[in-house]
C-alpha cells in the first residue's frame, strides 16, 4: 500500500469516526450538544482536524443525513422484500419508516428537519437521498392507481408518513392509535 493510499484510508476512517460520534452524541443528548469542540474531545483529535473534514456543524449534519438515508433505504427494502402482496408491502413499508423515525430521532432530524446543506428533489440531490426516495417509490409506485403519477403519489404518502412520525414524536398523537393510523393510511391512499 502506498503512502497516499494509507493517508486516504486514514482520512476516510477519521471522517467515519466524526460522523459516528456526531450521530451518537446527537441521539444521546440532541443536536445542540454536537459542537466541534465536543466532537474533537470525544474522538481525541484537534478541532482543526475536524475542520479539515467538515467546514462546520452544518456539513456534519449533512453527512449524518446521508448515512441515515442509506440506513433507512436498506431498512425499507429489507422489510418490503420479505412481504407478500402489494398491501402487505405498503403496510410493512409504513411501519418500517415510522419505526426508523422512532428509533433514530436525531438522524431523522438531520435528514428532514435540520439544515444539512443538502438539496432535495433536484438534479444535484446526493445519491443516498435519491436512493431513499427510490426505496419508497419501489413499493408505493405499484399502488399509486390508474392515472396517478407514481412519484407524486410517493411524495404524498411520504408526507403523510413524515407527519405521523413528527406528530407522534412530539406527543401530539395518542400512541395507542398508531397501528390504526397506518391501516387508515394504507386503506385510504393506496390502491391495493
Amino acid at each position: 500500500m502506498s503512502v497516499q493510499e494509507r493517508k486516504q484510508r486514514e482520512r476516510a476512517e477519521r471522517e467515519r469516526l466524526i460522523v459516528a460520534t456526531a450521530r451518537e452524541l446527537a441521539e444521546q443528548q440532541g443536536w445542540d450538544a454536537v459542537t466541534t469542540r465536543r466532537l474533537a474531545e470525544r474522538i481525541e483529535y484537534s478541532q482543526p482536524v475536524l475542520y479539515s473534514h467538515f467546514r462546520g456543524k452544518r456539513e456534519i449534519i449533512g453527512a449524518v443525513a446521508l448515512e441515515g438515508a442509506t440506513d433507512m433505504a436498506a431498512a425499507l427494502r429489507a422489510t418490503t422484500s420479505a412481504a407478500d402482496g402489494p398491501r402487505t408491502r405498503v403496510t410493512a413499508l409504513a411501519r418500517a419508516y415510522l419505526d426508523f423515525a422512532e428509533r433514530n430521532p436525531a438522524v431523522y432530524d438531520a435528514m428532514f428537519q435540520l439544515d444539512g446543506g443538502l438539496a432535495f428533489a433536484q438534479e444535484d440531490t446526493p445519491e443516498p437521498l435519491k436512493d431513499a426516495f427510490a426505496a419508497l417509490l419501489e413499493t408505493l409506485g405499484e399502488v399509486a392507481g390508474d392515472g396517478v403519477h407514481p412519484g407524486l403519489f410517493t411524495e404524498t404518502f411520504w408526507a403523510a408518513l413524515h407527519g405521523l412520525a413528527t406528530l407522534t414524536r412530539a406527543g401530539r398523537l395518542p400512541p395507542e392509535h398508531a397501528e390504526r393510523r397506518v391501516e387508515l393510511l394504507v386503506d385510504r391512499l393506496a390502491v391495493v
